[in-house]
């Protein structure tokens, strides 16, 4: 057991220790979390097939499980530790669901929850995100984002109504800091979308009531060899390098020394109980814990996530109803929201995978992952990881 241990004494006034600044945090983290990844759930859900009970499960788990995590971490060692969902592995699963069964990839979301539990408790996180090389893990990344890129270019033709407005205000306020800081582009896009939709006519909610509280769906996993050697490197991978390191990273910024071993673990864990219910594998997310740690005093931050949390697992427990109103919107917003989002984590990957050493193998990885070819019915991203990092050790040894 190599788990940090946790604050002493235990955070025990909260209330006594929030203030304005944390709130105003908490709502601009909240507003990210709900808009784009919560687009990209239902642009991955779409595009595999999932009904519309899968994607609203999903979307409980991923934010009310995970607040309860979040809750119980950020007091045990009094500072911003949110945990959400992987982004990147969320993504990964759109092509893998079309030859893979949904009990199949659930199977693999236990899977990998089982070996980032083991990495956890045995210390060797490290050994781990050293494994494979920096540029290799964001060149899968960048291959597998690439179509979030194409989609919004795609959303502009198709909705261009809808879609063009989006990203000119996405653009407008990215241009203009001061602006951006009090109202955050992606949330701008979306309000200029929702305008033009309810402006066109687009919005058509269905017959029924709107309105509805969770209701999640357990399912039975089913374990295929095909679908965890498909999907458990990359998901680890990419919780451990892509996801978990960025939120170290951007805790350490802020002066907080985060518990590797421990958020390791608790990635692993949570990733088997959300699993079971839908959800891709936990990670620690970094944007959200970004903005909660950037303004206000160090000591102080985690309030701001304990505020978070709150408003989290309130939109968990109502996701069929915003499953719901975002679906009854057109495509082309949803693909613009998700594209926009994408956009600055797009760029993030590029510049890391082709700036630096093993640039070979990162471009062999990302050519392999966004052909999208599958071999002995194993998807491309872990063939991207592997051939990837084949041509860096044949041909960047040296480096």
């Amino acid at each position: 057991m190599q788990l940090e241990k946790p604050v002493l004494p235990l955070a025990r006034r909260p209330l006594a220790e929030f203030g304005p600044v944390y709130a105003a945090n908490a709502v601009v983290a909240f507003l990210f979390a709900t808009t784009g990844p919560v687009a990209i759930i239902l642009s991955v859900g779409l595009q595999g097939g999932l009904p519309e009970s899968a994607i609203a499960s999903w979307i409980f788990a991923a934010f009310c499980i995970n607040s309860v995590v979040s809750i119980g971490f950020s007091l045990a060692y009094k500072q911003p530790l949110v945990f959400l969902w992987s982004i990147p592995g969320a993504v990964l699963l759109g092509p893998a669901l079309g030859h893979l069964s949904f009990p199949q990839v659930i199977g693999a979301f236990l899977g990998t929850g089982v070996l980032m539990l083991a990495l956890g408790l045995s210390g060797w996180v490290k050994r781990a995100q050293q494994a494979v090389p920096m540029p290799i893990v964001m060149a899968m990344v960048a291959g597998v984002f690439l179509r979030f890129g194409i989609g919004l270019v795609h959303a502009v033709r198709d909705g261009f109504w809808i879609a063009a407005p989006m990203v000119l205000v996405f653009f407008a306020l990215s241009a203009v800091p001061r602006l951006a800081r009090a109202l955050p582009p992606l949330i701008g896009a979306l309000a200029a979308g929702a305008v033009a939709v309810a402006w066109l006519g687009e919005f058509r909610p269905p017959e029924g009531r709107l309105f509805a509280w969770s209701q999640p769906n357990f399912y039975v996993p089913e374990f295929s060899w095909a679908a965890m050697l498909e999907l458990v490197v990359p998901l680890a991978v990419t919780v451990l390098a892509a996801q978990n390191a960025q939120g170290i990273a951007v805790l350490a910024a802020s002066g907080h020394a985060a518990p590797v071993n421990a958020i390791t673990a608790a990635c692993g864990a949570s990733s088997i109980v959300t699993g079971v219910f839908g959800a891709v594998s936990t990670c620690l997310t970094g944007p959200v814990n970004a903005v909660l740690a950037a303004a206000g005093e160090k000591e102080r931050h985690y309030t701001g996530a304990l505020f978070f949390c709150l408003l989290a697992f309130a939109f968990g427990l109502m996701a069929p109803f915003f499953t719901r109103v975002l679906l009854a919107t057109p495509p082309a917003f949803i693909a613009a929201l998700a594209g926009l989002a994408m956009l600055r984590v797009l760029q993030g990957a590029f510049t890391i995978s082709f700036s630096g050493q093993a640039s070979i193998g990162a471009l062999v990885c990302f050519l392999v992952t966004v052909a999208d070819v599958s071999i002995a019915h194993i998807g491309a991203p872990f063939w991207g990881l592997v051939l990837g990092y084949a041509a860096s050790w044949l041909l960047e040894r040296e480096k």
